[in-house]
């Protein structure tokens, strides 16, 4: 079940989780060894082949799947199923939130249901504001800002030394919702009125002599083009959009392109997944942090709770696996905590990225690149960067179950083969 609007994407997004499986027309069977798919109700998403009534029933939407053999699994439900089609052929992509059953080997079977299943997530464009929204069942998850918002009235707010700051900016996620509704992220702080909720930009892009900051919107600016795809279903809503990078608000010198796929929530919380690519348009781009070691790269700036409390982690160099990812806790507003863990995805480039964090602005993040270098962005090979978000209810996590939400995330090696078709994707 999909909508668009304006120009299609090449689908910048082949696979966000890929579990080893078997494929076949009457089911598939999904390898969870260590039960991190069942304990974290985390999405799955695989290839399969259908066969003509299948196809028929998917684009459809009323076709599911159906755990088999399981012991504790009730077998009378049939799991909401999106289906995403390759023009041509019979072969399909499969994505669901598994549900909690055995260790070990477990097999699905493709289930018609007498109707189609409910889009609950919606990804559309707000016809007042030109934003887009995507939802869950009419409640809000998030807004992504393509449309550029000028600073309007706040700019008078804003002490007269940081109006150098307060410019119009696009290409950011604010508000995004915890699972109460309340907002997570910051926009127009008066303290720093550059900070813009989510965003991926760099403080130092170099291009030739010369050195912008997409970070503190100087001399470089993301500008949408237009091109942009919406997509709403059962299991998530997404959102394809297109930006350039121009130099002086005027010269394209790197083409972003940008993927955000929020999933239905779970009584565990929420994924959403975030998938950048960034290809040279010009000789001569480079990308760094502030001073190349502090900030820079994907960005967070939170709003402020109570109680606050942060959470880095990344294991030490020799460990298998290497996890990283951190978390930021408080309660919002209201009565009830939350908060948002960011996972590290390993195959991102000099994976894994330092945390920085200032606790004083609820700020931590993942940084890119390394501690002293400078990344090139050539024009003949994109940088792609991976991330997954958990919006979670009450305090931080214990380390096991954010453990098991990165061991989800990387339950096959099979992704690399189409990430890599996707890093050296057309332009």
């Amino acid at each position: 079940m999909m909508s668009s609007t304006t120009t299609p994407l090449r689908c910048i997004l082949l696979s966000l989780t890929v579990i080893r499986a078997l494929a076949a027309e009457t089911g598939v069977t999904v390898e969870d060894p260590a039960g991190a798919l069942g304990r974290t109700a985390a999405p799955v998403s695989l290839s399969v082949r259908l066969t003509a009534d299948q196809q028929a029933a998917a684009r459809a939407g009323r076709l599911g799947c159906q755990e088999i053999g399981a012991i504790s699994h009730k077998q009378t439900d049939v799991v909401p199923v999106q289906w995403q089609f390759a023009p041509g052929g019979s072969e399909a992509r499969a994505t669901w939130l598994m549900g909690a059953g055995e260790t070990g080997q477990r097999r699905f079977a493709w289930r018609s249901a007498a109707t189609g299943f409910a889009p609950a997530m919606k990804a559309v464009r707000d016809s007042s504001t030109g934003q887009l929204e995507l939802t869950d069942s009419g409640r809000p998850v998030l807004r992504y800002n393509y449309r550029t918002i000028e600073p309007g009235e706040i700019l008078q707010q804003v002490a007269e030394g940081n109006r150098i700051y307060t410019r119009a900016r696009s290409d950011y996620v604010h508000p995004l919702y915890d699972l109460q509704g309340e907002a997570l992220t910051r926009d127009w702080s008066l303290d720093h009125p550059h900070h813009r909720g989510l965003y991926w930009a760099w403080p130092e892009v170099d291009f030739g002599q010369e050195r912008g900051d997409l970070h503190a919107l100087q001399r470089v600016f993301a500008r949408p083009t237009g091109a942009l795809q919406l997509e709403s279903g059962p299991v998530f809503a997404q959102v394809e959009a297109e930006n350039l990078w121009l130099w002086e608000d005027r010269d394209p010198i790197v083409r972003e392109r940008t993927l955000i796929r929020a999933y239905r929530a779970t009584a565990n919380g929420r994924v959403v997944d975030l998938v950048f690519r960034f290809l040279g348009l010009r000789d001569g781009v480079t990308i760094a942090r502030r001073g190349t070691s502090a900030y820079g790269g994907f960005n967070l700036r939170l709003a402020t709770p109570q109680s606050q409390e942060i959470q880095v982690h990344t294991d030490p160099p020799n460990a298998t696996p290497r996890r990283a990812w951190s978390d930021l806790s408080g309660i919002f507003a209201g009565a009830q905590a939350s908060g948002l863990t960011v996972l590290q995805h390993r195959d991102n480039p000099e994976y894994p990225g330092d945390w920085i964090q200032y606790p004083e602005l609820s700020w931590v993040q993942p940084t890119f690149p390394s501690s002293g270098t400078r990344y090139a962005l050539p024009r003949d090979r994109a940088l792609v960067l991976r991330f997954r978000l958990w919006i979670h209810r009450g305090s931080t996590p214990e380390v096991t179950a954010s453990e098991a939400l990165w061991d989800a995330w990387h339950a096959s090696d099979s992704a690399l083969a189409e990430l890599a078709d996707l890093q050296a994707g057309s332009p």
